[in-house]
C-alpha cells in the first residue's frame, strides 16, 4: 500500500492530456459545447468532425463515452439538489450547460493547467450569464482534503450537494480510490447529498478479437495502467464502496434515444460485429451513491 507521501507527491498532471483527446471524440455528440470547444482547442487550425469516418471501433468509443456523459445527467434530474461539484471534469462543460437552468450553483474543477485553458473556452462559449445561477470554475486536486473542503464552502452553509466525476477513478490506486471516498463521505455526512460517479468500470475483455485501436487514447490508457485499475467485477465495485460507507441508490439505465452517434455506429457494424456487440456484456456503469 503507498503511504501517504506517495499519495501527496505524485504528479496528477500527467493525466491531463487525456482531457483533450476526449473533448475530440465528444466533438462528433450532440452534447452541449463539445464540438465548439473542440475547434477552440484546435485553433489556428481549422477543425470539423469527419463523420465519413468507416471505423466501426472508433464509433464504438464515441457511442460509449457519449452514453457515459448523459449517464451522469439521468442520475441528476430526479433529485432537486442545486448544490453541485465536479471534480476532475477535463474539458467537459457540464456546468456551464447546466446554469442555463435557474438556481443552480456549479462548481467546475480540475488541474490547474486544464482549468486554466477550461477558463479561456468558457469565455468564448458563455455568450450571455445567467444572474439566477452562478457557475464558478476552479483549480482543485480532489485528493487534497482542505483544497476541497474549502471549494466546497463555497457553496451555502448546511446545504445538501452533489458530488459529479466522469473519468478519475481509473487513473487512482486503491489507496487513493479510498482517500477520495474518505473525503466525499466526510462532505456528505456533514451536508448531505450524493456522489455520481460514472466510474464503474470493470476489466475490459476482448469484445472484438482481432481488433485493435492503436492510438494516443490507448496508448495513454497503458501507460497509465488504466485497465489494472478498474474493478475485478461490478459485485467487487459494490463491496468496495459498501467497505467506504455508501450504498447504491440507484443505477444509470442506458438511453438509446440519446445517442445522436448511434446510427453512426450502427452504420459501420459489419454483421460479424453487431452479433460480437449483441453478446458483449457491460463493462461501465454509473452510479448515485
Amino acid at each position: 500500500m503507498e503511504g501517504n507521501d506517495q499519495l501527496n507527491n505524485r504528479d496528477y498532471s500527467t493525466i491531463s492530456p487525456s482531457a483533450k483527446s476526449l473533448l475530440l471524440l465528444k466533438a462528433y455528440t450532440n452534447i452541449p459545447f463539445a464540438r465548439e470547444a473542440a475547434k477552440l482547442m484546435m485553433r489556428p487550425e481549422k477543425y470539423e468532425p469527419d463523420f465519413d469516418k468507416r471505423d466501426f471501433m472508433f464509433w464504438g468509443r464515441v457511442v460509449h463515452f457519449e452514453s457515459r456523459y448523459w449517464s451522469i445527467n439521468q442520475l441528476m434530474t430526479d433529485i432537486p439538489i442545486k448544490n453541485i461539484l465536479e471534480i476532475s471534469s477535463g474539458f467537459s462543460f457540464r456546468g456551464l450547460a447546466a446554469v442555463q437552468q435557474d438556481g443552480i450553483h456549479y462548481i467546475d474543477t480540475d488541474l490547474p493547467e486544464v482549468i486554466a485553458l477550461k477558463k479561456e473556452f468558457i469565455k468564448e462559449l458563455q455568450t450571455e450569464v445567467n444572474p439566477k445561477s452562478k457557475l464558478e470554475v476552479l483549480p482543485l486536486n480532489a485528493l487534497d482534503e482542505n483544497a476541497f473542503e474549502e471549494i466546497i464552502n463555497r457553496f451555502a452553509a448546511d446545504e445538501p450537494v452533489i458530488i459529479v466525476n466522469e473519468g478519475l477513478l481509473m487513473y487512482l490506486s486503491t489507496p487513493e480510490k479510498e482517500k477520495l471516498c474518505q473525503i466525499i463521505q466526510n462532505v456528505l455526512d456533514k451536508r448531505g447529498g450524493y456522489w455520481i460517479t460514472a466510474d464503474i468500470y470493470i476489466k475490459q475483455r476482448n469484445l472484438m478479437p482481432g481488433a485493435v485501436i492503436d492510438d494516443k487514447l490507448t496508448q495513454f490508457f497503458e501507460k497509465h495502467k488504466v485497465r489494472e485499475q478498474m474493478f475485478d467485477s461490478f459485485d467487487a465495485a459494490e463491496k468496495f464502496f459498501n467497505e467506504q460507507g455508501f450504498i447504491i441508490d440507484k443505477k444509470a439505465v442506458p438511453d438509446r434515444d440519446k445517442l445522436s452517434t448511434l446510427p453512426y455506429l450502427l452504420k459501420n457494424a459489419s454483421a460479424e460485429q453487431m452479433k460480437l456487440l449483441g453478446g458483449a456484456g457491460k463493462i461501465q456503469e454509473t452510479w448515485r451513491l
